[in-house]
């Protein structure tokens, strides 16, 4: 699937740095390697550490730390998102990552016109509609 963005603004620049600065001070090798930066509709930005335990499948992504933050402090609808992991040996700056599903699935949930950060095909930062990295998305819906 061509992803077809749009270019970053100098918000979307800050709140990439915002993901690095937070994964850059927190990394700890086994326990947080991914950090996540969202901006809420009321232009407010949170930051958030990926929680890795010993049971991988209860692990906690840094997207879900840092949509539950603002939600937690009263900030609604997710506006935009962005991810980066830290490289594990330490050398480099820490690069972006795309959502799992489970995270895209939870940013459409709370920001369903929301856009995430990523790399396309080319290598190029883009800024995408969450829902065009999850078709057919989920809803309980039955009617």
């Amino acid at each position: 699937m061509a992803l077809h963005g749009a270019a970053l603004t100098d918000g979307d620049l800050a709140l990439l740095e915002a993901a690095r600065d937070v994964i850059s001070a927190n990394y700890e090798f086994e326990r947080h390697h991914v950090g996540a930066a969202v901006r809420m509709g009321d232009g407010s930005v949170y930051t958030g550490v990926h929680l890795e335990t010993n049971v991988g499948r209860i692990a906690v992504c840094a997207e879900a730390i840092a949509i539950g933050t603002a939600e937690s402090s009263g900030a609604r609808d997710v506006r935009t998102v962005v991810a980066v992991v830290h490289p594990r040996d330490g050398v480099g700056e820490p690069r972006i990552i795309a959502p799992c599903g489970m995270c895209r699935e939870m940013i459409s949930d709370y920001g369903p016109h929301a856009e995430v950060i990523v790399l396309d095909e080319t290598g190029s930062l883009v800024k995408v509609p969450v829902l065009d990295l999850l078709p057919a998305k989920y809803t309980r819906d039955v009617s």
